[in-house]
């Protein structure tokens, strides 16, 4: 599985996460920052991606428009990289099998 990063999350992540999540990125290293959030989207699905960010922006796209990338919702708050480095790697596990083995369209970590 890989994970598009949105804006919110630092693109210095990504080399930590590589290991857990192989070919990830950030918006911004691929030139979708300021785009909106359905391009990022429609991106994602294209490319096979998925979308972890902290806001609610795709969870409440899906809700909308139905089709949606998956999506990791970070509810942490403003957190330097380490911590959400640590949560990404500690819930792969638990990521993979929400989103991949049951095919939720979103895992909320705390």
């Amino acid at each position: 599985m890989k994970l598009l990063l949105d804006e919110n999350l630092s693109r210095r992540i990504v080399p930590f996460i590589q290991d857990s999540y192989p070919n990830s990125t950030q918006v911004a290293l691929i030139s979708l920052e300021q785009v909106s959030d359905k391009t990022i989207g429609e991106y994602a699905i294209f490319h096979d991606y998925v979308i972890a960010t902290k806001d609610a922006d795709f969870y409440e796209m899906n809700l909308v428009f139905g089709q949606s990338p998956k999506i990791i919702w970070l509810k942490m708050g403003n957190q330097s990289k380490s911590p959400i480095i640590k949560t990404l790697l500690d819930n792969c596990g638990a990521i993979e099998r929400t989103l991949i083995r049951d095919n939720k369209d979103c895992i909320e970590i705390l």
